[in-house]
């Protein structure tokens, strides 16, 4: 007797389980069956996207703000329209579920020449495709769904990156005979003797040190070490900054705060404490080219204490199975025991650069002039979503309220990332301002997205800037080729065009710039402003990290 029970009902109770409460994709007939659940399930909410590439955006934002994410594409041509968006979550170690609705068993069984595929009767070209931007894969099938399922979640969870699972249309309609209990997810091992090991190897490291300073990155955000490095650093006095992606990660409200390290074009106060610590505590940290200015970091391995996920390394000495939770809390401890002995350095709070006594009201708008105001905008929790490019590279200079979270794809720089994904975290997180800061160029790629927003009542505030092109690539190379150009569009149409009416202003002057943002302060309704620069005009850090990428370009 057939169950009412199917295994499309299964998978969409894990995945209500494990935290998520949206699908993100884009129907195809492959998948309309399995829809059909996601209609009728309680707790998962469809969230149709323009095309799977911002579907796929939207779920690695969501991911940034929740436990987990979904996708739904259909196999082919939706999964590989997605499968950029896919890989900056790989890059970037954000657990996306990706969902791929394929073709009946019977079907691929037959080597049925099928739209959407070669017609070569071969079904695995795409899963072959997927192994390399995901952690683990499955085909599921009416015998090994229920394992299947369990198994890949419990992948994406512990390694924190995406999963493939190709879900065929007729095994999206299989009975299930049980419903999920409570899953069993992996936990990191943790070896004791190599704890000790590191404790006692640190606290002679420590004991030695005059200056001690910490440095954090997007991983440590990653792993769950976000509540445990705040409240080491609430416990002990030691001077701490991030590398611009994992800004937002610590309080940059704190008094220790230094700003964003970004190797040698680091404000120097930054690069001074960061790189002559006796001891420098690292904590999730890559040194990424974009971010380094061209790997300009000048710190001393020997001098450093470098916490990964699952290992610890000491100078050149590692020590393996160690949680970096774990490995937080024993320095914490360890810490408030030895932090009296250390000389505390003199901290002058990051801040934007002081606007010149004789800018005018009625004067034309110029980066500094717009992060400065954008500064005096920003409100505790809020998610700030920037773009690579000026966005990106200006936003580094913020300091943020309490409670913000920061939003940028600096390792895998996928322009157009930051509208989609801004719609993600907005569904993720309603309640929550969301500031998303995004150029001309960007936004060309993927703006459709901006009907979604609509279509749904969400109220982003949206700053198109508008330095007609290219500025990050042209502050690279080519300041006037036409390959930085780009078509000129009458932005303020848009929003109208793609949905409804919303708050939509362009500003070209400061006093246009101060207007607008008071309005904004009880605006109900998205708000699209376009901020009109100058083509040339980028944030200080952009145009040295643009220096250095010309030169590591360059023919040697």
């Amino acid at each position: 007797m057939a169950s009412n029970y199917k295994v499309a009902d299964y998978l969409l109770d894990r995945l209500a389980q494990v935290g998520i409460r949206h699908l993100f994709g884009v129907p195809g007939d492959f998948t309309l069956h399995f829809l059909d659940h996601v209609i009728s399930h309680p707790d998962i909410e469809w969230m149709g996207c323009a095309n799977e590439l911002n579907a796929a955006y939207a779920a690695d934002g969501y991911a940034r703000v929740m436990p987990a994410a979904a996708l739904l594409t259909t196999v082919g041509v939706g999964e590989l329209s997605a499968i950029n968006g896919i890989a900056g979550s790989y890059a970037e170690y954000l657990p996306v579920i990706h969902i791929v609705g394929t073709p009946a068993l019977r079907a691929q069984k037959a080597g049925e020449l099928l739209h959407h595929s070669f017609g070569d009767g071969d079904f695995s070209h795409f899963s072959r495709m997927a192994k390399e931007v995901s952690c683990a894969q499955t085909s599921l099938t009416a015998e090994n769904a229920v394992t299947e399922i369990d198994r890949l979640l419990v992948a994406a969870l512990y390694q924190r990156r995406p999963v493939y699972l190709q879900l065929p249309s007729d095994v999206a309609q299989a009975d299930v005979i049980t419903h999920p209990e409570a899953l069993a997810l992996s936990q990191p091992i943790l070896s004791p003797s190599s704890l000790q090991a590191f404790i006692a190897a640190a606290r002679e490291k420590l004991q030695s040190a005059h200056r001690v300073a910490l440095l954090a990155d997007f991983l440590a955000d990653r792993f769950g070490a976000q509540q445990s490095l705040n409240n080491w650093l609430a416990a002990v006095n030691l001077p701490h900054s991030t590398l611009l992606m994992g800004k937002g990660l610590l309080d940059e409200t704190h008094p220790l705060f230094l700003g964003t390290y970004a190797g040698a074009v680091s404000d120097i106060k930054v690069k001074e404490c960061i790189e002559n610590a006796d001891v420098l505590v690292m904590v999730g940290v890559w040194f990424v080219d974009t971010i380094t200015a061209g790997f300009s970091q000048h710190i001393i391995q020997d001098n450093c204490i470098d916490i990964q996920p699952e290992q610890v390394r000491i100078g050149r000495k590692v020590f393996s199975q160690i949680p970096m939770v774990t490995a937080v809390e024993a320095l914490h401890k360890l810490c408030q025991s030895l932090q009296n002995e250390w000389q505390q350095p003199v901290i002058i709070p990051p801040s934007i650069t002081p606007l010149s006594t004789g800018i005018m009201s009625h004067d034309w708008l110029n980066q500094q002039v717009f992060w400065s105001h954008i500064q005096s905008f920003l409100r505790p929790g809020d998610i700030v979503v920037t773009d690579q490019g000026t966005s990106c590279f200006g936003a580094a200079s913020l300091k943020l309220p309490s409670g913000c979270t920061f939003i940028a794809q600096s390792l895998w720089g996928s322009i157009g990332f930051s509208l989609p994904a801004a719609y993600g975290a907005q569904v993720a997180q309603p309640q929550r301002r969301v500031i998303l800061l995004v150029g001309d160029g960007a936004a060309q790629l993927t703006i459709q997205e901006l009907g979604s927003m609509l279509r749904d009542g969400l109220t982003p505030i949206i700053f198109l800037l508008n330095n007609q092109g290219y500025t990050v690539e042209r502050a690279i190379h080519g300041p006037q080729q036409r390959y930085n150009d780009i078509a000129e569009w009458d932005w303020t149409l848009l929003p109208l065009a793609l949905g409804k009416q919303s708050f939509t202003r362009r500003v070209t002057q400061v006093d246009q710039l101060q207007q607008v943002l008071a309005d904004l302060e009880n605006c109900q309704q998205l708000a699209f402003i376009e901020v009109v620069l100058p083509q040339m005009d980028a944030p200080e850090l952009l145009i040295n990290i643009a220096k250095s990428l010309q030169a590591r370009n360059a023919a040697v």
